[in-house]
């Protein structure tokens, strides 16, 4: 059967067909559509949401689409059996490309009943007001396709529209006239999904204003802020709730009683605040597969009613204050396979027994105040994935694991004692592993880590590591490591071979000698950070030339000689901490010409010469540019404050007049070091007295340069 459509003789100026055309088949318009746009695998890449995995499986549906074969044969389009329309087109995940215009050929298919483009890439192209001629459509899907810009009044047009998929696209706004008009006319929706949409200007009370039949209402991430009643909980005919991550929403209270539901089964109020305990009515909702209630601010202890929700899979209760143990009934759910109450102040011992957690993959009790010792049946769950139990009291020794199956395993920060079981060398799946800061007394010997092939970020600092450089071996996929404070007197020999390495932390050692020459050409490409601070290191300084390096710390070793000026090569570098050695020489000037060094410290060296001329007055080098947040300064022989401090923030500054500014009396600078980044703070005001001089500065970020203690 064909259908002649006659095309619009207004042509978008970006489109791909020519007005002169008269006339297309249903087939026709498919081809044209297809040909439009190009096939690009990134296009459709996986997605992983609480209740979304999608384009895991993606492939270039319409690459199969034959011109001489019958179009209602086609992979992705379902026809009419008795008249042969099509009245569908599913191309999701179909590595589509490029923008839709309103004369796409798209839009010459006047019978579509379901239309299903998610998972694709539209280079954030407007919704085309003509989605709204669709007249017959049930069921339309744009959902993570890069669409932008606003959603057309013309949706409301789609009074047929049982299911409304807009979600996840590039924060598309929804405005007050298009959502009353939706309200008004789609009264058959039952799935109105519009997650990462920008819906500040609604009301959050006119969701009352949906049909009762609906049985998904996902709004996560909308920006919805205001009052909104909490009896939108108990819509009668509700499936899946999520209005997470409405950081302005108020649900007042959730209810205290009458709270049941036979249908829901996704609950998501993640990151609206309520100040309250959870009440018991919870655990009414006995069909929920998946609560999560992260960062609400709840108090008090957790609700042991939530052990009759047999159901749930998936349960979230992070980031709040919930206190007191630990309630057993959550342990004996049997179809759990997450269960996340990290970030809380819980306290006391797990379980000695449970009966349930055979389903569980993802247990996280992180940051808390849980101690005891391990129970056995932590290391017998056959399905276990994760398990990170950082950030606790736990005493004792780990046990053997009976499973394979782990790929995160986190137990740093607690005060376990013995060895390392040898089970961990058979996670051959194992990504991410972190033993530091453990009271752990035998040696840990890092060749036991040797099979992990998978290995990407392994952190033993804080314990006692032993190296065996007479075995090679290599961790392919290593990006991060830190052997930090782990009495270790050498290099890693198996460091030549990570080429992948990002982040390499050996401080705090007794490593002696000079820096090998292979540590040049490690992770040339991808090392960003290096921390060899507080070793023996002696001899020249190392010849790096770490294209992506951005953090190098090499203070309190031994250093001698100059600094090479190829450190010039690594153009991102943002810290660069050399205080502390016997290096000697003058200052490269490209440190000081740079336009990212943000800190930099060479006290306590045996530099020499004065400090260089771009430091002059007149000229205010990018360094000094942007340098506002010094904690303190020492000037010495200087009438006035230099014009490159002007929009410095100082707590004190001190005058000597007698000698000049030369190199060893310039700057003194205080410095703080929060984790990997440099911070502090800083006054506003400071006075120097003596020179008759006030001035009120600028206060901003931190940015430090040191270099007293120098010739």
């Amino acid at each position: 059967l064909e259908v002649s459509i006659v095309l619009s003789s207004s042509s978008n100026s970006n489109g791909s067909f020519s007005s002169s055309l008269s006339s297309i088949s249903p087939c026709s318009a498919l081809l044209h559509f297809n040909h439009s746009l190009s096939l690009d695998s990134s296009a459709s890449p996986s997605y992983h949401r609480s209740r979304i995995q999608m384009c895991d499986n993606s492939y270039p549906k319409t690459a199969s689409w034959k011109e001489d074969k019958d179009c209602c044969t086609w992979d992705g389009v379902v026809c009419d059996q008795t008249t042969r329309h099509v009245i569908g087109l599913d191309l999701s995940c179909s590595w589509l490309r490029g923008p839709i215009h309103s004369n796409s050929t798209l839009f010459f298919l006047p019978h579509l009943r379901t239309l299903n483009l998610a998972g694709n890439c539209f280079n954030e192209s407007l919704i085309s007001p003509e989605f709204g001629k669709f007249k017959t459509l049930t069921h339309l899907n744009l959902s993570y396709s890069c669409f932008s810009g606003k959603i057309p009044y013309e949706i409301s047009h789609l009074s047929s529209l049982v299911s409304l998929d807009l979600s996840f696209s590039d924060g598309l706004l929804i405005e007050t006239p298009v959502w009353k008009r939706v309200i008004h006319n789609l009264t058959q929706l039952r799935e109105l999904l519009l997650d990462e949409s920008d819906m500040s200007s609604i009301r959050p009370n006119s969701l009352m204003n949906l049909s009762s039949s609906l049985t998904t209402l996902s709004l996560n991430y909308c920006k919805l802020q205001g009052k909104l009643e909490n009896s939108i909980l108990c819509l009668p005919s509700i499936q899946t709730l999520d209005l997470g991550f409405n950081f302005n929403l108020d649900l007042g209270s959730l209810p205290k009683s009458n709270w049941s539901s036979s249908y829901l089964k996704f609950l998501d109020l993640s990151s609206i605040s309520f100040s309250e305990k959870l009440p018991d009515s919870i655990g009414n909702l006995k069909s929920l597969k998946h609560l999560d209630l992260y960062n609400c601010n709840f108090t008090g202890s957790i609700s042991t009613s939530l052990g009759n929700l047999t159901k749930l899979t998936y349960l979230a209760l992070s980031s709040n204050n919930f206190s007191g143990l630990l309630p057993l009934s959550l342990f004996n759910l049997p179809n759990l396979s997450s269960l996340y109450l990290d970030n809380n102040q819980l306290v006391g011992p797990l379980p000695n027994h449970v009966s349930g957690l055979l389903s569980l993959k993802d247990l996280y009790l992180s940051s808390n105040f849980l101690n005891g010792t391990l129970p056995s049946w932590l290391f017998n769950l056959p399905s276990l994935v994760t398990l990170y139990l950082d950030g606790n009291q736990f005493i004792g020794e780990i046990g053997e694991f009976k499973s394979n199956s782990l790929e995160h395993l986190d137990l740093g920060y607690n005060k376990l004692q013995g060895s390392i079981p040898r089970s961990i060398s058979r996670f051959v799946n194992l990504t991410y592993l972190s033993l530091s800061s453990n009271n752990l007394i035998s040696m840990l010997e890092l060749d036991m880590f040797s099979k992990l092939k998978n290995l990407n970020y392994l952190d033993l600092s804080s314990n006692l590591v032993s190296i065996n450089n007479n075995v090679t071996y290599t961790l392919p996929k290593l990006s991060s490591l830190n052997l930090s404070s782990c009495n270790i007197s050498e290099f890693p020999i198996f460091l030549r071979m990570a080429t992948t390495l990002q982040f390499l932390d050996l401080s705090k050692n007794r490593i002696y000698g000079q820096v090998p020459k292979w540590l040049g050409d490690m992770g040339r490409d991808s090392l960003y950070f290096l921390d060899l601070h507080d070793n023996l290191l002696q001899g020249p300084f190392p010849t790096l030339n770490f294209l992506s390096l951005e953090y190098l710390f090499v203070s309190n070793n031994k250093l001698t000689g100059e600094i090479p000026s190829l450190i010039c090569n690594a153009s991102s570098l943002y810290v660069l901490d050399l205080s502390h050695n016997n290096l000697s020489g003058v200052v490269p000037k490209c440190l000081v010409h740079s336009n990212v060094l943000q800190v930099l410290d060479l006290r306590m060296n045996r530099l020499h010469g004065t400090i260089p001329a771009t430091f002059s007055k007149g000229n205010k080098t990018p360094f000094f540019a942007k340098l506002v947040g010094i904690v303190t300064v020492e000037v010495i022989g200087s009438r006035l404050l230099p014009p490159m401090f002007q929009n410095i923030s100082v707590t004190s500054v001190l005058l000597n007049r007698s000698r000049p500014l030369q190199l060893t009396q310039s700057l003194i600078i205080e410095k703080t070091l929060c984790k990997h980044a440099w911070c502090g703070a800083a006054v506003t005001d400071f006075n120097l007295a003596k020179d008759n001089f006030s001035r009120k500065l600028l206060v901003g970020v931190l940015f430090l340069v040191g270099v007293c203690g120098n010739d």
